[in-house]
């Protein structure tokens, strides 16, 4: 399996669908998360996102190492941003080929999932009414 894995200012989309097109594959999925305006009810106006850059690479690599034992997975980029981000912003993209598209789902899937729950990035989130979380 073919990894691209990135921590940066600057993500993009297509950065990681040039990464993952083969004629090997007829399944491409792609996630992208993307700065919400709104939290609730109330007004989103950035978010800052920092990490420790070793330690996040390392568990990026520990995904895609459990999905490549799950899943027969051709390439798969794992891209997250840090620094500020503004709504309509992309922070996170998962692209995922494989030779089928349920494979290529359940595995996006799961990096998504998993990059939110063990991967050392932190949010704030800053809002309109000059409260920070």
């Amino acid at each position: 399996m073919d990894v691209l894995i990135q921590i940066s200012a600057l993500i993009t989309v297509q950065e990681a669908l040039d990464f993952i097109q083969t004629p090997a594959c007829g399944g491409e999925v792609i996630f992208v998360g993307t700065v919400r305006n709104l939290t609730g009810a109330r007004a989103v106006t950035r978010l800052f996102y920092e990490c420790y850059e070793k330690m996040a690479l390392a568990e990026m690599h520990k995904i895609a190492g459990r999905v490549q034992e799950q899943w027969d997975i051709k390439k798969l980029a794992m891209l997250h941003a840090i620094g500020d981000k503004y709504p309509g912003e992309v922070a996170v993209v998962i692209a995922v080929a494989s030779a089928h598209r349920g494979i290529a789902f359940d595995a996006c899937e799961f990096a998504i999932d998993t990059l939110k729950e063990t991967v050392p990035i932190w949010k704030k989130e800053f809002f309109a009414d000059g409260t920070v979380i």
